[in-house]
């Protein structure tokens, strides 16, 4: 009877201290993934500086190459460029921003969708982000203009 249920109780003890091992060790381990994944899709943070009137190559690579799909943004909303392979729409574009970009379309193929903004100013200062859709990658660029 005692003895009996003692081993009974030390037997349902032992299990649920062995389940509740087994639990932890599985959020470490799904703790341990969600942070891979997230550190794969948080890339470089690039800081550049520039002068007035002058020009500078914010940078974008991916080694991803299927079917691009690439937007340039400033400041979160602002649209500076947008690479769109096979499309004859006009590119929709912030007008400031119109005549000043160039865009390396050699380069595509081989993962490089930097842009070159020309005749600098002083509202081209701030963040730039190259999303790569069709990866999910981010890549961002602070721009600090100096000059008069």
């Amino acid at each position: 009877g005692i003895i009996q249920r003692d081993f009974l109780l030390d037997a349902q003890h032992s299990i649920r201290r062995f389940y509740k091992g087994c639990f932890n060790r599985i959020l470490v381990c799904c703790f341990i993934c969600v942070l891979a994944v997230l550190i794969n899709k948080v890339c470089l943070q690039v800081t550049l500086e520039a002068f007035i009137g002058g020009s500078v190559v914010l940078p974008c690579s991916s080694t991803k190459l299927q079917d691009i799909d690439v937007s340039w943004r400033h400041n979160g909303s602002k649209i500076v460029f947008d690479i769109i392979p096979h499309s004859t729409s006009p590119v929709t574009q912030d007008p400031e921003y119109k005549n000043r970009i160039e865009t390396f379309p050699q380069e595509y193929l081989k993962g490089n969708f930097s842009i070159k903004l020309n005749n600098l100013q002083h509202t081209d200062a701030g963040q730039y982000i190259c999303y790569i859709k069709n990866s999910d990658e981010y890549q961002t660029v602070k721009l600090i203009i100096n000059g008069m």
